[in-house]
């Protein structure tokens, strides 16, 4: 699969398969994890991965009861750690360029996946305090996303996206 076409074919899995997730695949959605750039190259960022069932269900609860969570055979979570940034940065790469960091981690890991033909939903929804206690984080560390992982039990469903034009704007935002 090319890169578009990996861009393309992703989206949002809610439903998945007990298949396991090979390690192999697993290693490399870690490793895109681990390539994505980052202020200063310090990669301001941890990464959990969970395959205990009762953890996946504590982050499911912790997620607002999204239980597709805990199908997934595979879940990653994926923390700032702010203090890889500050000596460096100051508060701004503390409280901004750490969470930066984790995001662009989070969607190279997503993008990876989809090219292995896994699916995710990345998790945006839940009390940060009730993850750090599940992973067991230190309270410095912010919760970012989850990312379950597995194969889809379902298909894509029509995407409707905005117009180029409507969301780029040349020199100027439009007003």
């Amino acid at each position: 699969m090319d890169f578009r076409e990996v861009i393309e074919s992703r989206f949002s899995v809610r439903s998945f398969q007990s298949t396991p997730v090979e390690d192999a695949a697993l290693q490399g959605i870690l490793e895109a994890a681990n390539n994505a750039p980052s202020a200063g190259n310090l990669q301001a960022y941890e990464i959990v991965v969970i395959r205990d069932a009762e953890w996946k269900k504590q982050l499911a609860q912790a997620s607002l009861e999204q239980w597709f969570i805990a199908q997934a055979p595979v879940v990653v979570v994926f923390l700032a750690n702010p203090d890889r940034n500050r000596s460096k940065y100051g508060s701004r790469g503390a409280e901004l360029y750490s969470l930066q960091d984790t995001t662009i981690a989070c969607a190279y890991a997503q993008l990876a996946a989809t090219a292995a033909g896994l699916g995710t939903c990345w998790i945006g929804a839940f009390d940060e305090d009730a993850v750090r206690r599940v992973v067991v984080a230190p309270a410095a560390w912010r919760p970012v996303a989850i990312l379950p992982i597995g194969v889809p039990a379902e298909a894509a469903g029509p995407r409707e996206r905005r117009a180029p034009d409507d969301l780029v704007h040349q020199e100027q935002v439009r007003r």
